[in-house]
């Protein structure tokens, strides 16, 4: 077994890294001050080949793995995980439908534009009444004559409202079930499709989260990803890949909890020295970089083998959960060594525990990573 990176994701590291404590930190508490997105850090990011960076180089991509990839979502989200989810949501639920389940034409249309970061994708599967039940989608598109006609709503779509381009989940086949769901590539500005209010959120407050609706939105024939009835397996297959970006992000923001923490208790004295020389912290600093650890080596893992071309659907939820809720232990612990100064926001901290408490919901909340593990463990029964 062979743990080090290699040669293109160390470069990849150091690169991204240096981008995120140059340009995105200064900013950081400034973006989730102000709810502003970071239009320009995109564009930024795009240049460096960022925002298409596991897309193939015939589409404007910089051909990079899948665990280049998250190692960029971690880097990223380390200092910033509105920037974080931005790129993890752009990435693997926007593009990765389209290259995975496009059509050449698709892929040659959408793609380019996409990688450069000059445009961003969003995927629209949740809805008010459809949330950890995705097959519950009530969104319809019913064919007349060369268009699909798409009416419904979608909620708590990242980056829905200033999207270039949608992936939307609509019915297609009533009488189907999950096998009558399909997947359409929707344009903004196609008439009938408006974005409803962004989200004011708990955290992630520079990344921007929308209310989407559909009334007699007409799009192409050509549009439709695959085949009709395609779409529940299309996107079961795209939320396990997803995973692995929100596993990556949440490794981020914890391993930036346990910066913050170290460096914090190297500096604050009581009773005559640093808190660092207490045993109490010491504990709980030695227990966040193991969990911190040992979800690196679960979203990494998973990543590898999403790019051998095995199943990871399991290894996916796994990486999901721990990484989730080992960053969610680590951002307490973290606010717990600040002590007051971590519940003031003066302090990162307290911003990246906000931040963190979306990835143990999105993307399939903790509960629904356990009910996918259970399956997989023990199959149908």
């Amino acid at each position: 077994m062979n743990f080090e990176l290699t040669e293109e994701q160390q470069m990849t590291r150091k690169m991204v890294r240096d981008f995120a404590e140059n340009e995105i930190r200064p900013i950081a508490k400034e973006m989730d001050d102000s709810k502003e997105f970071p239009w320009e850090i995109i564009r930024k990011m795009g240049s460096m080949g960022l925002m298409g960076l596991p897309v193939p180089e015939e589409y404007g991509g910089a051909g990079a793995d899948t665990i280049a990839n998250a190692i960029a979502v971690e880097e990223i989200s380390r200092v910033s995980g509105s920037v974080g989810i931005t790129l993890a949501a752009h990435v693997s639920l926007g593009i990765y439908p389209i290259y995975r389940f496009g059509s050449e034409a698709q892929k040659s249309k959408y793609l380019p534009h996409l990688a450069s970061g000059n445009g961003l994708a969003a995927f629209g599967l949740t809805e008010p009444e459809a949330g950890s039940d995705a097959g519950a989608i009530k969104t319809t598109a019913v064919l007349d004559g060369d268009q699909w006609v798409i009416n419904g709503q979608k909620t708590f779509i990242t980056s829905g409202s200033i999207a270039d381009v949608v992936i939307v989940a609509a019915i297609t086949d009533k009488s189907a079930g999950t096998r009558g769901i399909s997947n359409l590539i929707v344009e903004k500005d196609t008439p009938g499709f408006r974005p409803g209010r962004d989200e004011d959120k708990m955290g992630l407050r520079g990344s921007v989260t929308s209310q989407l609706f559909f009334e007699d939105c007409r799009v192409p024939k050509e549009n439709l990803l695959g085949e009709p009835g395609e779409g529940f397996k299309q996107f079961l297959i795209t939320l396990d890949g997803g995973r692995i970006g929100i596993g990556a992000m949440a490794l981020g923001l914890g391993q930036g909890a346990l910066e913050a923490a170290t460096k914090y208790s190297k500096e604050r004295v009581q009773f005559g020295q640093p808190i660092a020389n207490f045993q109490a912290i010491q504990w709980m600093i030695a227990d966040m970089a193991t969990e911190i650890e040992a979800a690196r080596l679960m979203v990494y893992r998973a990543a590898w083998l999403k790019d051998q071309g095995v199943r990871f659907t399991k290894e996916a939820a796994m990486a999901k959960l721990y990484a989730s809720e080992a960053a969610e232990r680590a951002c307490y612990k973290a606010i717990q060594i600040h002590g007051g100064y971590g519940y003031s926001r003066e302090y990162d901290v307290e911003r990246i525990y906000r931040d963190n408490r979306l990835t143990t919901i999105g993307e399939g909340t903790s509960e629904i990573q356990r009910l996918v593990i259970a399956r997989q463990v023990l199959g149908k029964l």
